[in-house]
């Protein structure tokens, strides 16, 4: 099949390197021109300095010649012409602090899609062409984007929602064995065309192939990632606030005990000052807003984007409250600026917001460390007057008077050896709970510690 992804950011390049590796004939636009050059060097390393993820720089240079990428909507136009399923996959980010998507990515590239797609087949648009939305978008979306091809007199399409549930880090391992692949359409004609897209997933014993209408499809991507972020604000307010505000209550050991139970699962139970990243937090958001648009409650909803808004308040807090320290003329060891381990995503990365407050408080320095993420976090913090960024993560550590952990990069477990082996006493604030096996080691040596999950260590 002939496939076209708009949008070659994490969602677009990672699911087409898959749809190349399927077989097909890709074709992903973008209007970053460097990074549709970054992606197309055919160099891996190159291209993980773009999209940290891993093996997808392998898969693109090992599917080279089924997959172009381009900046050229000249491109765009005659792939048209024999492209069976455009997927969509534009940014949809929040509206400031409102809960409203902002779609305007999404409408603008449609509508040049639309002017295009008028064209095709000199015209005459006798080719079906189905229109996949890939981006995570407002339940009625289907309706809209049908109303956009509608009003420019586009003929002989469909759209379907075809909701991505990929995992930063492992988006490639996740897009070639998915645990569920989730169509939502309309028609018996545009099934068959997905269908055939992912025969390989269709006619796997291993995963879950699941069709259904397009706003059960759109909706249940919203849902999954609303009972996840769910998940983790209560484990981060609850079950580690309890650890925190009673002596001799182990995160780890409470932890045995939930997930014993099976109705309960094991994922999510990770302590961590935040959770992050480009999805949790907008689509709540976004949930919140559409239920509340549609006249109905959103308590919980609203309280899971509080909750964690709260953790990582408290968790900062904690130095004045708790160790009885002023931030003023500190020097600040940062370790971690990519919101989680495996990617180079800094999008709603705690560090970001640790940066400002600890600005705000007239820190003397930060010195910021982590192993992929430097560049991309220097773009939001690019004045080197406080904020320095270092190459290895001991050049942090030997001379702050506080370490902050704010990442969970697995290298970080070590860092009490560094530490111990310098022999400073910084504040330890451990927002990911790496050294939790080190604190009697760390405290032995004079280290006080504030932990999420645990009571001040003095």
């Amino acid at each position: 099949m002939n496939i076209l992804y708009i949008g070659g950011g994490f969602v677009g390049a990672c699911s087409a390197a898959v749809s190349a590796a399927s077989g097909h004939n890709t074709l992903v636009f973008d209007i970053d021109t460097k990074k549709m050059e970054i992606l197309s060097s055919n160099d891996r390393d190159t291209i993980e300095s773009c999209l940290f993820e891993k093996g997808l720089g392998d898969l693109l240079v090992k599917n080279t010649e089924r997959i172009v990428f381009t900046s050229d909507y000249a491109q765009v136009d005659t792939f048209l012409e024999k492209c069976d399923v455009v997927f969509m996959c534009l940014p949809t980010p929040e509206i400031g602090e409102t809960g409203e998507s902002d779609i305007s990515y999404y409408n603008a590239a449609a509508e040049k899609l639309a002017e295009s797609l008028c064209k095709r087949n000199a015209g005459t648009q006798e080719k079906y062409i189905v229109i996949a939305n890939k981006s995570t978008v407002p339940i009625d979306m289907v309706d809209k984007t049908a109303h956009i091809m509608d009003s420019a007199g586009v003929k002989n399409y469909g759209v379907v929602s075809n909701p991505e549930f990929l995992v930063e880090g492992k988006a490639v391992q996740d897009s070639l064995k998915p645990d569920r692949v989730v169509v939502g359409a309309s028609t018996e004609k545009d099934f068959s065309v997905m269908r055939q897209m992912y025969q390989r997933f269709f006619d796997s014993p291993d995963a879950k192939y699941i069709e259904v209408n397009p706003k059960e499809a759109a909706a249940g991507k919203l849902l999954a990632n609303f009972y996840l972020f769910n998940k983790l604000a209560v484990c981060f307010d609850v079950i580690g606030r309890t650890c925190e505000a009673f002596d001799d209550l182990q995160f780890e050991q409470l932890r045995k005990i939930l997930i014993g139970d099976k109705r309960i699962g094991g994922w999510g139970f990770y302590n961590s000052m935040y959770a992050g990243g480009s999805c949790f937090i907008k689509d709540t958001r976004s949930l919140a807003h559409q239920l509340q648009k549609a006249g109905k409650a959103a308590c919980i909803v609203e309280e899971s984007y509080l909750a964690n808004k709260r953790q990582l308040t408290l968790f900062l807090s904690r130095a004045k409250t708790e160790a009885d320290i002023s931030w003023e003329g500190k020097t600040v060891a940062l370790i971690g600026l990519s919101f989680k381990r495996d990617t180079n995503d800094v999008r709603n990365s705690p560090s970001i917001d640790i940066v400002h407050t600890l600005k705000e408080e007239g820190v003397k320095n930060i010195l910021a460390y982590d192993p992929v993420a430097k560049d991309n976090f220097a773009q939001h913090f690019p004045d080197a007057k406080t904020i320095v960024y270092v190459d290895h993560e001991y050049e942090a550590v030997k001379d702050a008077d506080v370490v902050i952990v704010a990442t969970d990069w697995p290298q970080f477990r070590g860092l009490a050896d560094m530490i111990l082996e310098n022999g400073s006493t910084p504040l330890i604030m451990d927002g990911r709970r790496m050294l939790q096996h080190r604190y009697s080691d760390l405290q032995a040596s004079g280290c006080n510690i504030i932990a999420v999950g645990s009571p001040y260590f003095s």
